[in-house]
């Protein structure tokens, strides 16, 4: 039937299929590339044309934009730029959305009456303010609020609407306290007590600390009070056994996920009793089949994330695919019409993302996947890149702010850089040849293949008839062996070079978040992938059967992923890469879009120009030419916010670091575990990186308490300093294990005393406190502090560590205190030091408190507060003022605080 005929069904039928089919897999109708078409296909397609008028055929402007291979990832390109300019530039949603549909009126004139290129540039600017629109609408209004003081105790009263996470001395939980107003519940446990054991839905009356979320105030740091936003959590609680929980009567939460959390509570609980004696397996289990990551420990992670394989340790879309496969098998096994298998595949791959709890990445591959059976039932092939904009433009609709997100960003760039670049690789090298492996029997086959692979089909056949005149094996078996291990060889080559690719395209973002390149993840890839993966479907069929002997299989396929990771391991080199300049990342970026535009439409020439240019563009991105940013002329002191620690930086005039303790967080009670942030690895280092610092000379551990020395080992393992000055620190544990391995990275550790001097780069530094004769007791106090005295010109610092009064007044008696123009006030501002003795002495101009928002201790406390503005002192706080810089020449002074943005010179 003619398209002449659009009033009848099948003509009505054909258009649907035509536009769903272009939308997406890009215009051409039977899914394959032009120079594969068989002569019956080019036929067919030309009668299908000559029944088209032959008006809208040759000169549509819309069927030009149809026959475009991926007519979605340009408007995707703009909605996301206008989503980003939104951000930047102060546009309201009205005048946005009338500028779109003026632009898209425009379009379409263009594209009756102009040229498809007009018509393309107004739809794509309509789209882009589009965006900006999208943006507005989709701020957030002002929050919820609640009347408190930060550490107040509140009664809360809400539905339990996320499981619980439970980690060795705590379970974690969110309660919904009113539409869209959540609260994080932190419960810390006694020792051997049992947990709450709260389940999805249930009501609870709960006593419990509030504080509001916070971000460390420093430049470049983590946004996690919008990460918590974004999921309606705008409190976070604190409760122990001692608080008062109750369960209210009536049941709540969402009628489709209750009977699923269910099922994940029985999945965890067999997974606990299978696995009761492997810690890993248990971890690793519950992380891929419930998304509950609590149980993976700080070292596998590590571990993980060094050889590039921490993908496929926590839930993700290629998670989902491998289960949406084993079943689309099974259900073909038994003989599944086509239509509901496919049906049925993506209801399992919804169903999946919901059980692990509806985790972003999973959401967005079940979206994929579904469009991709879509186009599936009506006979189309999509192709990658057009899906990814489809899905992207849905996602992008719904929430913008998942722009943003580095799961989003992650996720769309590796399935672009596989449909860009290795797709595009594979189809010009390897695939040919893979393709050449199937039915070698079949003699007929070899004219439908480009000569050179044909060729390799007769040479095998002629091996296998050899073989059989020699030894008598018959040409099926032969043929058959010969067409497994070539398809094996080239599916395991095609990981490897879907690895690689993803590797290389991956480096930019993986620097800029992790500051990390894999070097081992190229072939660590190639091991972890398939056997992680074997574990979802193997983990599903032995929580199902509750095998103990499929247990124990799948608990040697991680004993043996566990090993692979170790082994690469210890090989991978520790390289930590600091951040790009911003024209470094951009040449890095065309680099990826030259090579992805060669492999399409260039030749082979082309093709080595730009794998060349792009390879030569990833070794100046990870070798980072640029200078670090430190001053020159100049000292520099920066107090790091670190929460309820210290954390200092000074820098010399003539560009070398000093770290001065490394903040952490101190653990009252027996059995109580430290929070899972290294302030070393995830507030310190990632200051550093932003500035392009690459090494330390020395750092300082004034005294051995937890908040001052929690993140030295990440420090030490990132920077490699030469040498480590101490305070009296007792020899004891947990010390010694880490002076063992500070020195096998080659620093070397010097303790002072009170009156050694150091010339440091153009500084002269002194000890003050400990005294010579002082002897630390068996466990770290604050009179062990290290106080030091920097001098430069006419300029100095007193760095005080957290030395208390008796201290102060031994440095007083021995005539080591002099005026000095700032001071690091000791021990956060705490009642027992900071006297007024000292300050008459010391009389500083400016006063650094580096303390916690909101803690426990309550410092700084109001006492030293009065004492130094008794003085005339300027105060400085990092829980306030956020990361504090303060430079000079020798004469003049420059102040910084990152939470105000003026500069403040004296």
């Amino acid at each position: 039937m003619t398209l002449e005929a659009a009033g009848g069904e099948q003509g009505a039928n054909f258009c649907l299929e035509e536009l769903i089919g272009w939308g997406l897999r890009g215009g051409n109708r039977h899914g394959q590339e032009r120079q594969r078409e068989t002569p019956h296909t080019r036929n067919y397609i030309s009668s299908r044309s000559r029944d088209w008028p032959a008006k809208t055929i040759r000169r549509g402007p819309l069927i030009r934009w149809m026959r475009l291979r991926e007519p979605l990832l340009l408007p995707a390109a703009s909605l996301a730029a206008g989503i980003c300019a939104g951000r930047e530039i102060s546009f309201e949603a009205g005048p946005a959305l009338t500028g779109a549909v003026s632009l898209a009126a425009l379009g379409w004139v263009a594209m009756r009456f102009v040229t498809v290129r007009a018509a393309w540039a107004a739809a794509l600017a309509a789209i882009f303010l589009f965006g900006i629109a999208v943006d507005r609408w989709h701020r957030p209004g002002p929050p919820p609020r609640i009347d408190f003081e930060s550490g107040e105790r509140m009664l809360l009263e809400g539905c339990v609407v996320e499981p619980p996470a439970l980690s060795e001395d705590r379970e974690q939980f969110i309660v919904e306290l009113a539409p869209r107003a959540r609260v994080r519940v932190t419960f810390h446990m006694e020792e051997d007590a049992p947990p709450p054991a709260l389940r999805y839905g249930e009501r609870i009356a709960l006593e419990a600390r509030l504080r509001k979320p916070r971000n460390f105030l420093n430049p470049g740091a983590f946004d996690h009070a919008g990460y918590l936003a974004r999921r309606h959590v705008y409190w976070l609680a604190s409760a122990n056994a001692r608080s008062k929980l109750r369960r209210l009567p009536g049941a709540c939460g969402s009628a489709l996920f209750t009977p699923l959390y269910r099922a994940r509570e029985f999945a965890v609980s067999r997974l606990d009793r299978l696995y009761a004696s492997d810690p890993f397996a248990l971890g690793v289990s519950r992380a891929l089949l419930a998304g509950d990551g609590a149980r993976l420990e700080e070292v596998w992670k590590d571990n993980f994330q060094r050889t590039g394989t921490y993908h496929a340790l926590v839930v993700s879309g290629t998670h989902l695919v491998v289960l949406s496969a084993t079943f689309l098998f099974l259900l073909r096994v038994l003989s599944v019409s086509v239509g509901w298998c496919f049906f049925w595949t993506a209801s399992i791959g919804w169903a999946y993302a919901l059980f692990c709890g509806a985790t972003p990445p999973v959401v967005r591959a079940a979206a994929g996947l579904t469009l991709y059976w879509l186009g599936r039932c009506f006979h189309r092939k999509p192709r990658v890149l057009n899906l990814l904009a489809a899905v992207a433009t849905g996602f992008l609709l719904a929430d913008p702010d998942s722009l943003f997100d580095p799961s989003f960003q992650f996720s769309f760039l590796a399935v672009a850089l596989i449909g860009g670049i290795a797709a595009p690789l594979l189809e010009r090298t390897s695939d040919p040849y893979a393709r050449g492996f199937r039915e070698l029997a079949n003699a007929r086959w070899d004219r439908h293949l480009p000569a050179t692979v044909a060729e390799m089909r007769v040479e095998l056949r002629l091996i296998a008839e050899t073989l059989r005149w020699a030894f008598g094996i018959p040409d099926r078996a032969t043929l058959a062996c010969l067409s497994a291990g070539g398809r094996t060889l080239f599916f395991f080559w095609g990981l490897f070079v879907v690895s690689a690719v993803i590797q290389l395209g991956m480096a930019l973002p993986m620097i800029l978040y992790f500051h990390r390149v894999s070097i081992s993840g190229l072939t660590a890839n190639l091991m972890i992938v398939p056997l992680i993966n074997l574990m979802v479907p193997l983990g599903f069929a032995i929580v199902l059967t509750g095998s103990g002997r499929l247990a124990q299989a799948g608990g040697a396929a991680l004993d043996a992923a566990r090993s692979i990771v170790e082994t690469h391991a210890r090989l991978e080199p520790f390289w930590r890469v600091p951040d790009p300049p911003a024209w470094l990342g951009c040449l890095f970026c065309l680099a990826l879009l030259t090579l992805a535009a060669t492999l399409r439409r260039g030749g082979k020439a082309a093709v080595a120009l730009g794998a060349a240019f792009c390879l030569v563009a990833f070794g100046a991105l990870v070798s980072n030419p640029t200078a670090p940013d430190l001053p020159v002329g100049e000292v520099e002191f920066t107090a790091v916010d670190v929460g309820q620690g210290d954390g200092l930086l000074i820098a010399s005039p003539k560009g070398r670091v000093m770290l001065i303790d490394s903040g952490g967080f101190p653990v009252f009670g027996s059995g109580r575990k430290a929070p899972a942030i290294d302030t070393g690895e995830d507030v310190i280092s990632p200051v550093l990186f932003r500035r392009a610092i690459r090494g330390v000379d020395v750092i300082v551990i004034t005294h051995a308490h937890a908040d001052h020395t929690g993140g030295l080992r990440a420090l030490a393992r990132n920077f490699r300093p030469r040498e480590i000055w101490t305070g009296a620190i007792p020899a004891k544990f947990p010390w010694i294990d880490l002076q063992a391995e500070l020195t096998a990275l080659g620093a070397r550790i010097v303790p002072l005393r009170a009156g050694d001097l150091r010339n440091w780069d153009g500084l002269r530094i002194e000890a003050l406190s400990p005294p010579a004769d002082y002897e630390p007791g068996a466990a770290p106090r604050n009179e062990d502090s290290l106080a030091l005295r920097v001098d430069y010109g006419d300029s100095s610092f007193l760095l005080m560590g957290d030395v208390e009064r008796r201290m102060e007044q031994r440095m007083l008696s021995d005539g080591l205190v002099r005026r000095a123009d700032v001071l690091k006030v000791a021990h956060h501002g705490s009642k027992s030091s900071t006297t007024e003795e000292f300050l008459a002495a010391a009389r500083p101009t400016w006063a650094v408190i580096s303390d916690g928002a909101d803690n426990v201790f309550r410092h700084p406390h109001p006492d030293v507060i009065g004492r130094l503005q008794h003085a005339g002192v300027r105060i400085l706080r990092t829980d306030r003022d956020g990361q504090v810089t303060i430079r000079t020449d020798g004469r003049r002074w420059t102040v910084h605080g990152y939470a105000w943005p003026g500069l403040a010179d004296d």
